[in-house]
């Protein structure tokens, strides 16, 4: 059985796709960003606020999806420059509290409304 999963605690797809899909016990979210899930706006101007607001949706969607930040097997972090990587990665490691799913991080030329992060991620029920 597949289920997509919605929830206002995160911002609505701004596409033809879904928050997250539940499949074979695993949650697929799709990438999150810093949008504020109340306004729609981006929320701050750096990768430190950026990370944490689209970490802080990705957990949400995963909240919905009956998941969790520690069941997160995979991520893929999409970053507008590569030079963020270490101060994306602080707050990854402080939002992940220790815990250190599989994670893929690349620099892509422009991400959705010029944010500077993207990040989705593979989860366990």
């Amino acid at each position: 059985m597949i289920k997509e999963i919605k929830t206002a605690d995160a911002p609505r797809a701004i596409g033809p796709y879904s928050q997250a899909m539940v499949a074979n016990g695993f949650v697929f979210c799709s990438g999150q960003i810093s949008l504020d899930p109340d306004t729609g706006e981006i929320v701050g101007d750096t990768i430190q606020v950026q990370t944490e607001q689209a970490l802080k949706n990705l957990f949400a969607v995963l909240k919905a999806a009956g998941s969790s930040c520690g069941r997160v097997v995979k991520t893929t972090v999409l970053l507008q420059d590569m030079n963020d990587f270490s101060e994306m990665n602080k707050v990854y490691e402080r939002m992940f509290e220790g815990f250190k799913p599989a994670r893929a991080a690349f620099a892509v030329k422009t991400l959705p409304k010029n944010v500077l992060v993207e990040i989705e991620a593979v989860a366990a029920l």
